[in-house]
């Protein structure tokens, strides 16, 4: 059975019209006098709500200020930082990839450790606002310990289409064979050894100015070379 719609329609004579006006009248009556009533009830309680308001705000307040004083903290310790040779010499390999994270940092790159298993060549990856994103490959070798050029092939292979990185770098605490210093300065992968980390960790030079990385200016070549 088909349902039927309820349809409204206009009053008819003046009865109709009369109750109409009257229901209408009531509806507004009504309605004022809820809403004097919220007023009231507003006004009566407004103390007891402003108190709870003010707590909630002074607590927010505090704890947007102690957000900000800790990123000021560690952007001041972080910009003060230095690692001697020796301490890179006695970290682990995980270590050694937060120690870079923490200076590319320092340097004004937002850095985070990747690394791990199926990391493609990629241990820590950064970007920075000017310079754009670069990958790092960190190799922490004994103390004599070198990288060759397999390392340099590796990130030279996944920097674009893996990462869409603009620069590659290989860094190492140990050192490079001629053959990978070679193959990397011709192939535009950077390459940081033992006394270029140093400079860039002891002496507080930054890294993109040790290695003269231009602005955005490597990732069509890494995506043609894949």
């Amino acid at each position: 059975m088909k349902r039927r719609r309820l349809r409204l329609r206009r009053p008819r004579g003046a009865p109709e019209v009369l109750s109409a006006a009257v229901v209408t009248l009531a509806a507004l009556v009504l309605t004022f006098q809820m809403a004097t009533a919220t007023v009231g009830t507003l006004k009566n309680t407004w103390p007891y709500l402003l108190v709870p308001s003010l707590l909630a705000g002074a607590i927010g307040a505090w704890w947007i200020a102690r957000i900000v004083y800790r990123r000021r903290r560690d952007t001041e310790r972080l910009a003060m930082l230095r690692i001697t040779l020796a301490e890179f010499d006695s970290m682990d390999d995980r270590q050694f990839e937060y120690a870079l994270r923490d200076l590319m940092v320092r340097d004004g790159w937002a850095g985070r450790r990747v690394g791990g298993s199926g990391d493609q060549a990629a241990d820590v990856i950064s970007d920075h606002r000017h310079l754009g994103r670069i990958v790092v490959q960190a190799k922490h070798t004994r103390v004599g310990g070198k990288v060759g050029s397999s390392v340099l092939y590796a990130v030279k292979g996944t920097a674009g289409p893996a990462h869409r990185a603009d620069h590659a770098v290989v860094i190492t605490n140990g050192s490079l064979t001629r053959d990978a210093m070679a193959w990397g300065d011709r192939h535009s992968v950077h390459w940081v050894d033992r006394a270029r980390l140093q400079l860039w960790a002891e002496n507080g030079a930054a890294l993109h100015e040790l290695l003269g990385l231009r602005a955005r200016t490597r990732r069509a070549r890494f995506r043609r070379a894949a």
